[in-house]
């Protein structure tokens, strides 16, 4: 359940953000006409992106059991990649997200209702779309049977709606540089486990080799039904009777993914940390010295 909460408030905080960006800056420029265009856009994307998410689970469900296999094998590895790639977007642009959303309103502000509508849903759908899959595969991978995945996707998702309210009235600040960086990694883990599940998936589906090449079997030691088992399962989703090729590319993900995100920004190209400036829940910089 913690992994699941873990996904919809890093997730739903981005989208939040975005949209706290969005509704603040048309506030302060005294563009308030621009609003419903935005609230449109912003509401077509979060219908398309549940709607995305109830195609999978009911259109899986059609399936036979090995097409299923290599469906939910397929996502898992789609959405690894997909939440790859956004928590270091993330920790790179987290800095300057707001100076290039205002960049691209100015541009559809000019250009009229169509391209506000157009700017937030891009904006936000992006985000609710990989939200939506991402979810799909953890709650299909740490599924127990109990709705407790959702419940925690749910409560993450109210939370990061929550801290995006408290960011645009200015009732909290953080440093979101450092936040996304910390739960950032623990994405990380978190996907690792998704990645090894998904293997195992397509492993059933026999797309690849090796299902009964067991890495080790500590069943009787950690019993997946216990309270720990459960937690484990939940947070890792740990499997006490992995393959070979599942603890194999759990390390090859894990290891070099963490190590790079964990490194200093800039750190491939040689040019250090990137200055830090001012965003909305982030603590403010303070003025150079005379």
């Amino acid at each position: 359940m913690f992994s699941n909460y873990l996904i919809g408030l890093r997730e739903g905080l981005e989208a939040s953000l975005v949209v706290c960006i969005l509704i603040a800056y048309l506030v302060k420029t005294d563009r308030r006409d621009a609003l419903k265009p935005i609230w449109a856009g912003i509401g077509v994307a979060i219908a398309i992106a549940l709607g995305f998410g109830c195609a999978l689970e009911f259109g899986s469900q059609e399936l036979t059991f090995k097409a299923q296999e290599a469906l939910g094998g397929s996502l898992s590895i789609l959405a690894v990649v997909l939440v790859t790639w956004m928590v270091f977007w993330m920790r790179r642009t987290a800095r300057h997200l707001r100076t290039e959303l205002h960049g691209r309103l100015d541009a559809a502000l000019a250009m009229g209702t169509g391209a506000l509508v157009a700017t937030a849903f891009l904006a936000v759908g992006r985000e609710g779309l990989e939200t939506a899959l991402f979810v799909w595969a953890s709650v299909h991978a740490a599924s127990d049977g109990t709705p407790r995945p959702l419940i925690g996707v749910a409560l993450g998702l109210a939370t990061a709606v929550l801290l995006g309210w408290l960011f645009y009235r200015g009732a909290l600040r953080i440093n979101l540089a450092k936040f996304f960086t910390w739960t950032g990694g623990m994405l990380v883990v978190v996907a690792a486990g998704v990645l090894a599940y998904g293997v195992h998936d397509l492993q059933e589906a026999d797309l690849v080799p090796g299902l009964t090449s067991l890495a080790f079997d500590i069943s009787s030691t950690i019993d997946p039904s216990s309270w720990y088992g459960t937690l484990l399962k939940g947070v890792f989703n740990f499997q006490p009777d992995p393959t070979v090729l599942q603890v194999t590319v759990w390390l090859l993900y894990l290891v070099p993914t963490l190590a790079l995100f964990l490194a200093p920004v800039g750190f491939a190209s040689g040019k250090g940390k990137v200055k830090e400036t001012d965003e909305p829940g982030s603590r403010p910089s303070k003025a150079p010295q005379a």
